[in-house]
């Protein structure tokens, strides 16, 4: 097989649907829209989730939850996170935006108890569960509510 025989794969190209060319082509006088309806008309697209007027499902079926607007949201992280930076580095939530450890500041930083921590570091964040905050004492370290 030669370079010039190469061609794009059998059904990945099909030729263009021209609509409205004649009767000769099939596809001409309703151009495949078949006779009158919503669909056959301009601008005739349905919007997702309609019924026929019908009262559409998302409508029909109860509401549930509650979504307090007002709750503080954290951005969080474990104390095995902090593992990475060196002996101290103070952490605070910029530098860890920086490495990409969080992607969003939210209300504050929350640090979790989860895993160890070895070094020496001071770490700035709005709230400390108090497993975080024994196990980062521990370790010679200091936290700085903010």
């Amino acid at each position: 097989m030669e370079m010039h025989e190469l061609g794009p794969a059998y059904g990945a190209t099909t030729k263009r649907k021209r609509i409205g060319r004649g009767i000769g082509s099939g596809l001409g006088k309703t151009a495949g829209k078949g006779h009158k309806g919503q669909k056959a008309r301009t601008g005739g697209s349905i919007r997702r989730g309609f019924e026929g007027g019908q009262t559409p499902l998302y409508r029909r079926l109860p509401k549930r939850g509650f979504k307090n607007h007002f709750a503080t949201e954290y951005a969080t992280i474990n104390v095995s996170d902090l593992e990475r930076y060196e002996a101290g580095t103070t952490i605070n939530i910029e530098l860890l935006m920086k490495d990409g450890i969080i992607r969003k500041e939210y209300d504050g930083l929350k640090v979790l108890g989860s895993g160890e921590l070895t070094k020496k570091l001071t770490v700035e964040a709005k709230k400390f569960s108090a497993s975080a905050t024994k196990k980062i004492e521990a370790a010679g370290g200091k936290i700085e509510v903010k």
